[in-house]
Formats: C-alpha cells, structure tokens, sequence
C-alpha cells in the first residue's frame, strides 16, 4: 500500500483550494440572492390572443412553390399546433389578396400564390377554406376570413387571367402607383365587394369578417387619385372629394355591416387599420397626442372611429406599429387613445414583431407592450401580424408568450351587445379514477331560451378545500369542444373538484352547476 507524503507544501496548497472554493461558493450564493426574482405576468380569463396569417406573397402560409394540396394542408396543421400550444385562440386568415380567392365557392378566381397560376384549382383538389376552418376550430381557435378590400392587380405584376375583374370591368378601375385598385366611388363596385363578403358569410362556417388597412391607397409622391369623373357622376351631393371618398368607404362598410348582420348575426366584423385616425396637434383636438404624418382619416379617407360610434363593426384592431420610445407617435399614447374612443366595442392591438428582425427592434418591446397592454381595462387583447414572427421566435417571443403571457389558456371576450344570454349548463357529469387518473365525461345541456346550443366547454380543477373562483385562469384544465376529458396531471392519492361549464358561439358561459369531486387516497 502506498502512503500519501503530506509535507508542508501539501498541507498549504489544500488550505488555498478550501478557501478559494469556499470564496466561490459564498459569492455565487450572495450573486442569486441578489438577482431580482422573476415575477410572472397576470394571465386574465377573458383575452383575445391571435395572428394574422398572410398569404399574399407567401408570407406565412403556402409556402412559396408548395403546390401539393397534402403538403400545403400539412403546413397549415403544423402552423395551428404552434399557436395552439402558445394558448392563442383566435387566427386572422387571408383569404382574398386581390380580386382572387382561397376558397372554391368564390366570385373570383383562384389565387396565384395557393396554386401557382391565377385561375388554377389545388390538385389534388380540396376546399382550403373549409379545411382551415375545420382544423381551426378541432383545435378551439376562432376562423376569421380575412379580406383585402381594394386591390386588384400587384405593382409587380398585372399579368391576370381574362375573366379576372380588372380585365372585365376596367371601368371599376383606379390606376395607382402601377397598381389596380376597385373604385369605392362606384356603386356597383361597393355592391361587389358586398356581395363577395356576403357569399363567404353564407357558405362557411366562419367566426369572423376581417379587413386590414387598405382602403384608398397610402399616399406616394408623384402619384395622384384619378377619381374627379367619379365624383362628378356620384357625387351623392357632397361638395368636397375628400369628404365624399371617406363616404364612399363608410357606405362601404355599413352595408357590409348590415348584410353580415341579416345573414349570420352571429358572426363578428372586425377591422385593423393603420394606427393613427387623427393628430391632435394637426388635425383635431379628439385625435391621439402623435404628429404622424399619415393617418387613417386624412390619407386613407377611413374614418375608422366612425365605425365604432356607429355600432357598425364589432371590434377594432388598430395596428399599432411603433415602439414606446417613438419620438412622433409613442405606443403608449395611441393605445390609450384607443383605448378611450372604443364606444363599448372591443378592442384588440394590432402589435408588430416583425419588426424585431426589419427595424432592429429590442426583444423587450413586445413584452413591454403586452404588459401595458393589460394595465388598461379598455384593451382586451392582441393580434400578432405575422403568424411566422411567432412560430419562427422572432427575438423569442413565442417563449415569452408561452413561459409568461400566455402560459395559461385564456376565454375570448364576449360580446353583449350581440348576445348576451348564456346557455344552459352541461348535464350528467360522469366521472372515474383509475390509477390516479381522472376521466370525466358530460352531456350536452338543453337549448338556451335564445335557441343557442353549448358551443364548448371549460373544465376547472380546485382543490377540494379552496373557494370555487371561476375567475382564476390557473384553475382552467380543459377549453374545447369535446365532452369529456382526462386529467392526466391529477396527482394520485389528492381530492378534487372539478366544475364543468358550457359556452355558446359568442363565449357566453354557463353557471357553475355541474360539479363532481375525487375523494383523497382514492385510487
């Protein structure tokens, strides 16, 4: 055996390898004693979380060159599973980019950018309407079909196929910056696009009509309106040509309005325009405290707070494409204005993380602006603009999203002034446990005195001493439309009680009457 020599110089290097340990050690520990602890956000019950998902020019969704109906309908499925493991429950999909369709029973022909070429079919061929909405809805996301309203022909090409409307009714046409756009002066062409909308509303089984920012054109140096002959023929006797385009567009969309109304009332109508509607230092003493140069009302001749007053849309989604620190319009500024100016609708930011990657944006910003988000009352939620921005984690924020602000699933707002009576709670509530696990299952409840069936459901889990608070988002294990539900997280041997409520397609929830409970150490 051989035995260790411990002389002086042995002892001194071990006495220095202790303490210097010993240092590390108690720094280390003063060091995580002196970060701050991350507090998490609140996550509220109620809250509109979604994305737009473009199409025009491939942005999100086909991909570019994805012509096979099979891989196209893979793609789609992978980008709703991202949101819907990020606890979104809203998608915005565009539907119509110019004259053109991505669905079949349309007015218009097929898009380029689904097949390939203007006017094609999908081989093998499917529907992607309703398939995008049946997907959307097997996962609890609300489909709104999301339209572009004035264009008809890109700068970059105006190669479309003979029956496409810009070919059969030149004289529908505005010509702008290379671009053909439909004339909203005409009333036929208003009659159009009402029609085109109207026949979506009767053919799918959509949540909601959405339209973007594009009404007349965004101003470019150089170019110039053509529409004077218009105004002469139309002039409906309004003097002034500003007045009378924002007219145009107000006729526009109250017809719209009405026409979903008659049809479906339950569907939504909703609209995201450009942030700005009027500078109060330039324009008008009720507009933001910004000094944008373009705004809604005076450029886009879109008098988008009208609409709210008006009653005519449902919510607004105003896109709110500035950071915080914004010299000319700050983002704290524009969404407390908004927030003010929404005469009882909803409104929903319109936050922008693309710019993470096209203007260098800080991956805090976002955050940031989700938390102010939430600290006003009259915000009840945002849309994402673009649906790659989450699913590719622009600067991470679909780990923020799904570590902070959305880790928990929330309810969308309900709407009283389209409906405000609840349906009937679920009956029969059966449930087992085997093996530590919970299985519940449940029957439909009766028709609502207003007709309305249970649309879906929500399962929460309390333990078997707390208060029953259906307000607690952490509480929700299940939101979804099937009847039953397995709780593979109960844990063995504890009690519980699980609440069992219904929603109608407005998400108005039931009573809390339909209860049953676990007893603790039961197997």
């Amino acid at each position: 055996m051989q035995v260790m020599d411990f002389d002086d110089n042995n002892i001194l290097t071990m006495i220095k390898c202790f303490f210097t340990v010993l240092f590390f050690f108690v720094v280390n520990i003063f060091s995580c004693e002196s970060q701050p602890r991350r507090v998490l956000s609140d996550s509220p019950k109620r809250e509109f979380r979604a994305a737009w998902i473009a199409t025009v020019d491939n942005i999100d969704w086909p991909r570019r060159g994805q012509y096979n109906s099979a891989d196209q309908k893979a793609d789609f499925i992978r980008i709703l599973d991202e949101h819907q493991r990020s606890n979104l429950n809203a998608v915005m999909v565009q539907i119509r980019d110019a004259c053109d369709a991505y669905y079949a029973k349309s007015l218009e022909p097929w898009s380029e950018f689904l097949t390939g070429t203007q006017g094609k079919f999908p081989v093998p061929f499917y529907d992607p309407m309703d398939f995008m909405i049946e997907e959307s809805h097997a996962r609890n996301l609300e489909f709104h079909a999301w339209l572009n309203l004035n264009r008809a022909t890109f700068k970059r090409n105006t190669n479309t196929i003979p029956d496409h409307i810009s070919n059969t009714r030149p004289d529908w046409m505005l010509t702008y910056d290379g671009q053909k756009l439909l004339n909203f002066g005409i009333p036929e062409v208003r009659n159009y696009i009402t029609e085109v909308v109207l026949n979506i509303v009767k053919h799918y089984d959509i949540d909601g009509i959405h339209f973007d920012d594009y009404f007349y054109p965004y101003p470019v140096p150089g170019q110039t309106l053509k529409d004077e002959e218009t105004f002469r023929k139309y002039s409906r006797g309004v003097k002034n040509i500003e007045e009378w385009r924002r007219g145009n567009t107000d006729l526009l969309i109250k017809q719209i309005s009405d026409g979903i109304r008659n049809i479906k009332p339950f569907i939504k109508f909703g609209i995201s325009p450009f942030g700005v509607w009027k500078n109060a230092s330039t324009q008008d003493p009720s507009g933001s405290r910004t000094i944008g140069g373009t705004t809604s009302y005076g450029h886009l001749y879109a008098d988008s707070k009208k609409w709210l007053q008006q009653g005519w849309i449902d919510y607004i989604a105003p896109q709110l494409y500035f950071d915080i620190n914004h010299g000319k319009v700050p983002y704290k500024a524009l969404a407390d204005w908004w927030a003010e100016n929404t005469y009882g609708r909803h409104l929903y930011i319109g936050q922008s993380p693309y710019k993470i990657k096209t203007a260098s944006w800080s991956t805090s910003e976002i955050p940031n602006q989700l938390r102010y988000n939430r600290l006003n009352a009259g915000i009840q939620g945002s849309m994402f603009f673009s649906s790659k921005c989450l699913t590719e984690n622009y600067g991470g924020i679909q780990d923020s999203l799904r570590a902070d602000f959305y880790r928990l699933p929330a309810i969308i707002p309900s709407m009283s002034w389209k409906d405000n009576i609840p349906p009937n709670p679920p009956r029969s509530i059966i449930i087992t446990k085997a093996n530590g696990k919970v299985s519940l299952s449940w029957l439909p409840g009766d028709k609502a005195i207003d007709g309305n069936e249970n649309y879906s459901y929500a399962v929460y889990r309390f333990e078997k001493s707390e208060n029953m608070n259906l307000e607690r988002a952490d509480r929700i294990v299940y939101l979804g439309k099937q009847t039953y539900f397995n709780d593979n997280n109960a844990e063995k041997g504890r009690g519980y009680t699980y609440v069992v409520t219904s929603f109608d397609r407005l998400h108005n929830e039931s009573d809390a009457s339909l209860t049953a409970q676990t007893s603790y150490g039961s197997q």
